[in-house]
């Protein structure tokens, strides 16, 4: 056969290749964008059913948790690369077309994945789940992302800092303009702490556990987790770092609810409230926005070695009966009700403590959850706020006088923070509260950089928790 006929002749077909792992980052991609899903509840499943299958080990696990939180993470950025790269406004793409760009774009951009088996693996993804037509579309594009790397990238499709620093910093930093603007508003300061803050934002958080007092210790904890991957938490007595990753389901005590998973600034949460002064009896305490029961845990756990019972409240049943499913076992009285705290069963001037930790846009856990960023709008704060403050006002009258009531939220969002704790003290919206602030501080000793007080915010840059605010008040009429 001569070289004319040989280049008419079509090369056979060739069946794409199916690689699980990234077909997995796939379907969890799909998930979070067609179901306004969590990556965090999505991928779980996924990954335990990839392992009964077989074929599909802890490296694969790894990396598909790597692709998806990843992609996740810097889709805002690796949105406006892809712009560039394509003659067509970014919406009029197919969402499972750009789920596979992005995915690309993070092998190629945010990983030490060869180029050449970055684009060769996008391609063949895009084969198995877009078709061929759609692969040649993906291979061109991803052919001239690789030509550059992610700095140079960054530097050519973000907005100069001094013509926008908001613009610019959403670009770098892969969050929504609106979320750097009510972060640097919450933080305050210079350029350097919300660059620290977003970028804190981006990294992979460590797995904590907490030891619930008088059901397990921290020693218990470290010891199942081994001294190679486990360290004692930064700031909670009961907290433990699983530093190198790992199963928690997997250790005896998560398994039979002695220990949990929680972040260490929802454990210093509980913990304040706990701690914080009383005048008179400490007998009974509510926890009114229970689910899904981290911190009613904790506190059951902490009021039982007081003599002191649990009323856990949680409007959405099914919330209701995880809350049930993380207090069974507790050593101390404790009941799980669903009941909505804004219209509450119980009497007022009823319990010693309670804790209303709020419904909330989020932002403060974006380490966990980095597709809220995305899902987020700012019209939802307006949602949010009369929900919060109904919720406060309702805890403030549960609380008898000389109690104790605080106030959560996992976000640093000024609107949903100290406004609303304002808001409620003046009037504002409803009747005036007798109740004065506490000093939140002296009740988280040797965390720093908890600021002017009286009210505390933690930060993932600064303390290595989620961006929880916690206010304590007391009832004084």
């Amino acid at each position: 056969m001569n070289e004319q006929a040989r280049r008419r002749t079509p090369k056979p077909y060739r069946r794409p290749k199916k690689d699980p792992v990234r077909i997995l980052a796939f379907e969890a991609l799909r998930a979070v964008d067609e179901r306004d899903a969590y990556a965090n509840l999505v991928l779980p499943p996924l990954l335990k059913k990839a392992r009964e299958q077989g074929d599909f080990d802890a490296r694969d696990a790894a990396l598909a948790t790597e692709l998806v939180y990843g992609t996740l993470r810097r889709q805002g950025t690796y949105d406006a690369i892809i712009a560039t790269c394509i003659d067509r406004p970014l919406r009029e793409v197919d969402p499972p077309v750009l789920d596979v760009l992005a995915l690309g774009a993070h092998q190629l951009l945010g990983t030490r994945i060869p180029t050449h088996a970055a684009v060769s693996a996008s391609v063949e993804l895009a084969r198995v789940v877009l078709g061929d037509g759609r692969a040649r579309f993906v291979n061109a594009v991803l052919r001239k992302i690789s030509q550059d790397d992610l700095d140079t990238w960054v530097e050519r499709v973000a907005p100069p800092y001094d013509e926008d620093a908001e613009d610019h910093l959403a670009v770098v930093h892969s969050h929504p303009r609106w979320v750097v603007s009510a972060l640097w508003d919450s933080l305050g300061g210079g350029r350097a702490g919300i660059e620290d803050l977003l970028e804190a934002d981006n990294e992979r958080p460590e797995v904590t556990l907490v030891a619930r007092p008088g059901r397990s210790t921290t020693d218990e904890l470290l010891a199942a987790v081994g001294e190679d991957s486990g360290l004692p938490g930064r700031w909670s007595p009961y907290a433990v770092r699983m530093a190198e990753g790992g199963e928690p389901g997997a250790l005896e005590a998560v398994r039979e609810g002695r220990a949990g998973v929680q972040d260490e600034g929802s454990q210093l949460v509980a913990i304040a409230l706990a701690g914080a002064p009383l005048e008179g009896s400490d007998e009974r305490w509510l926890d009114a926005c229970a689910g899904p029961g981290g911190k009613a845990a904790l506190l059951a756990a902490l009021a039982a070695q007081r003599g002191a019972s649990l009323l856990a409240a949680e409007k959405q049943p099914h919330r209701a009966r995880l809350v049930e499913r993380a207090l069974a076992g507790n050593p101390g009285p404790y009941q799980v009700i669903a009941a909505d705290g804004t219209r509450p069963p119980w009497l007022p001037a009823t319990f010693d403590r309670v804790l209303v930790d709020v419904p909330c846009t989020g932002l403060g856990a974006l380490r966990r959850r980095p597709e809220a960023r995305w899902r987020r709008r700012p019209e939802d704060l307006e949602g949010f706020a009369p929900l919060q403050r109904a919720l406060l006002r309702e805890a403030l009258s549960a609380v008898r006088v000389g109690g104790v009531v605080g106030y959560a939220t996992c976000s640093p969002h000024l609107a949903e923070t100290r406004v609303v704790v304002d808001d409620v003290l003046r009037g504002r919206g409803g009747d005036p509260v007798e109740a004065e602030l506490l000093d939140a501080r002296p009740l988280m000793p040797d965390v720093p950089a908890l600021g002017d007080g009286p009210d505390v915010q933690l930060w993932p840059h600064l303390h290595g928790t989620d961006a929880m605010y916690l206010a304590l008040l007391r009832r004084t009429g």
